[in-house]
């Protein structure tokens, strides 16, 4: 049993270290765009300095890179509230589709013409189509991607989920939208959680209510995505043997699902969604921290550039359709 061995508890202790440093430093001003869950990873790629400790922990980290990760994306459905969605009404439901669809084909089909790993591509490509890390961390088990895969994508969607950001904050006098516009634009165009409050909450109350509606959205299209893109991975790299192969659900995000539903149609405390909310952000958190403990850093310096190109003509797209879709039709 994993949990015996002194490394596992020295894997959750250093990972446990790295997400709660992630989630304080997140609160200082200048870090507050970048997030809890990448500060967490950043942190676990600096542990890699001490090389003795990163072996030591390995029985930890593997287990939690796995198992926190769905830990984590079932408890954040508590954030998710239906019928706050139910009531932001059809248009922004379709345009929540629209985005995501449209933004992963784009991003997954520039990485293709550039050449990058189908893989490495979908991995960003969900994560800029619907919620930055959570997302690459929910749909890599789907693709059974490598560490190294989910760590780059995870780096290419915050950096440019930050980027735009601060233009979009930039943009806002001169694109002449309502606060309701500029938040649905925020909410619909951002990587990130952490990214759409951030621009949304420039805009004001209005805005900031929009965006997170908006952002949410997006989110709750995470379970059915990963669905589809583990079916497409099953169907590309079964054999033509006439085994039938199981149906890759990934039942974690039923579990997603689910606690959205609790959340939504069971009084509970306001302190304790927070609690709940937090408790997902500190294991993803960990997940991300064991993520970071394993990268390959002459893989992503050799890989990057790439992917980067992809994802930011992606953004840029996803921008324009945002800014247009949110004129026309809020």
């Amino acid at each position: 049993m994993k949990w015996k061995e002194k490394g596992f508890w020295i894997g959750v202790g250093v990972t446990l270290g790295c997400s709660l440093a992630g989630k304080y430093l997140a609160l200082l001003p200048g870090l507050q765009l970048v997030g809890a869950l990448v500060l967490a990873l950043v942190l676990g790629m600096l542990v890699q300095v001490s090389g003795q400790l990163v072996v030591s922990a390995q029985p930890g980290t593997s287990f939690i890179s796995n198992k926190f990760l769905r830990l984590g994306i079932i408890l954040l459905g508590f954030r998710l509230n239906l019928e706050a969605l139910a009531d932001s009404g059809i248009k922004t439901i379709v345009l929540a589709i629209v985005v995501v669809a449209f933004t992963i084909v784009t991003v997954y089909f520039l990485c293709k013409w550039l050449k990058v790993e189908s893989t490495l591509g979908m991995l960003t490509a969900c994560g800029c189509g619907i919620c930055g890390a959570a997302a690459v961390m929910g749909v890599s088990p789907q693709l059974k991607a490598k560490n190294d895969d989910a760590v780059l994508a995870v780096a290419v969607v915050a950096i440019l989920g930050t980027v735009f950001t601060l233009i979009e904050v930039a943009l806002k006098p001169v694109l002449g939208m309502t606060p309701t516009q500029f938040g649905v634009m925020t909410g619909s165009s951002l990587h990130e959680i952490a990214h759409a409050v951030a621009a949304g909450g420039a805009g004001g109350t209005e805005a900031l209510d929009a965006s997170i509606i908006m952002k949410l959205s997006r989110v709750l299209l995470l379970a059915p995505v990963a669905l589809i893109v583990g079916i497409i991975a099953q169907r590309k790299t079964r054999g033509t043997s006439d085994e039938k192969a199981k149906l890759p659900i990934p039942w974690f995000m039923g579990g997603f699902l689910l606690t959205s539903a609790i959340g939504t149609f069971i009084a509970m405390p306001a302190s304790l969604l927070d609690g709940l909310v937090s408790l997902a952000y500190l294991c993803l958190g960990m997940a991300m921290a064991g993520l970071g403990m394993s990268v390959n850093f002459q893989v992503i310096i050799r890989r990057g550039g790439r992917v980067f190109l992809a994802a930011t003509i992606g953004s840029v797209a996803l921008l324009a359709l945002s800014i247009t879709a949110s004129k026309l039709f809020f």
